[in-house]
C-alpha cells in the first residue's frame, strides 16, 4: 500500500479494497475515487474495451517491474444470489465466451488450455503430496478418470473460473460487470456454465437460462458440466485441506457427496 501512495503522490488516501490477493486498493482524493490494482490480469484492457469490467483509465509500469492499473470507481453493488437467475448473466457470459479478442490475446500470451487429464493428474499429485487419505476424494477422482472419455472435443473459450455472485456487479446505471479475472483460463465453456448453474439455478430452469446464453441443454453439455463441477469441488477440498481450513473442507465434502450420488450424475 505504501508503494501505491508514493506513486500517486500527495493528496491521495489509499485503503485496502479487500480480496484474497491483497493487491487491490481504493484511492481517494476529495470526492474522486479510483480502483487501483497491482499486477492485475494482463488482458484487463480487452476486458475494459468490451465492457466486461469497469473502464480502464491508465496503466503504469514501476521501476520494480510491478504494473499498476487504475479503473473507474463505480458506486455499484454485488449481485445477490437470486439475481444470478436473470437473463442478463446468461447474455454477459455468452458475450465473454464468444469474444475472439479475449481468446486471441490469452492465446498470444502463451497460456495453455485447461487440460482435463492434467487437472486429474495434478489432483492425484496433491493427494500424494499432502498424504490425504479420504475415501470420498478417491471416489471422486475415480469418477473423473472413468468419465473423462465422455468430454467431447469442443471449442475452448476464455473462462472466468469463479462464478461466485460476489464477482458480478451492477453500477449506478445497472450495467453488469464480471470482475476479478486473476484465475481466468482457456477451457471448455462448460466449466463456467456448470459452476453457475449448479450453484444458483434450479435444474428445471437450466434449459431456459441456457436458451438466453445461446445453447441447448444437451446430454453432452450435462456430462461436461457435471465433470467440471466435480473437479472444481475436489480441487477446492484439497486447497482448503492444505491450509487446514477444515470447516470449508467439510462444506465441499458434503457437496462432493451430493454430486457423486445424485441421480443426474453420469455413469
Amino acid at each position: 500500500m505504501k508503494m501505491v501512495e508514493l506513486f500517486l503522490g500527495e493528496g491521495w488516501d489509499v485503503l485496502p479494497a479487500g480480496g484474497s490477493t491483497g493487491e487491490a486498493y481504493i484511492a481517494r482524493q476529495g470526492d474522486y475515487q479510483l480502483f487501483i490494482k497491482r499486477n492485475s490480469s494482463p488482458f484487463l484492457a480487452v476486458l475494459s474495451a468490451e465492457g466486461i469490467v469497469p473502464k480502464l483509465l491508465w496503466t503504469k509500469r514501476l521501476e520494480s517491474g510491478d504494473v499498476i492499473t487504475a479503473q473507474r470507481w463505480i458506486q455499484g453493488r454485488e449481485l445477490k444470489a437470486k439475481e444470478m437467475k436473470d437473463t442478463s448473466t446468461a447474455k454477459m457470459l455468452a458475450h465473454i465466451h464468444g469474444s475472439s479478442e479475449l481468446l486471441d490475446m490469452f492465446t498470444r500470451m502463451g497460456n495453455e488450455p485447461l487440460n482435463p487429464a492434467i487437472m486429474v493428474e495434478n489432483m492425484f499429485m496433491q493427494v500424494s503430496l499432502y498424504a490425504i487419505d479420504d475415501t470420498l476424494i478417491t471416489e471422486g477422482l475415480s469418477f473423473l478418470e472413468k468419465t473423462m472419455n465422455r468430454l467431447e472435443n469442443v471449442q475452448y473459450v476464455v473462462c472466468h473460473g469463479d462464478m461466485n455472485h460476489n464477482n458480478w456487479m451492477h453500477d449506478e446505471q445497472e450495467n453488469l460487470y464480471l470482475i476479478d479475472w486473476d484465475g481466468a483460463t482457456v477451457a471448455d465453456p462448460a466449466l463456467d456454465l456448470g459452476l453457475l448453474l449448479y450453484s444458483y439455478i434450479p435444474e428445471e430452469r437450466w434449459a431456459d437460462w441456457l436458451s438466453y446464453y445461446g445453447v441447448a441443454l444437451t446430454t453432452s453439455l450435462r456430462v461436461r458440466m457435471h465433470w467440471y463441477v466435480v473437479a472444481y469441488t475436489i480441487s477446492e477440498m484439497l486447497w482448503n485441506q492444505n491450509r487446514k481450513k477444515y470447516e470449508q473442507v467439510q462444506e465441499y465434502r458434503e457437496r462432493l457427496s451430493y454430486l457423486l450420488n445424485s441421480s443426474s450424475c453420469p455413469r
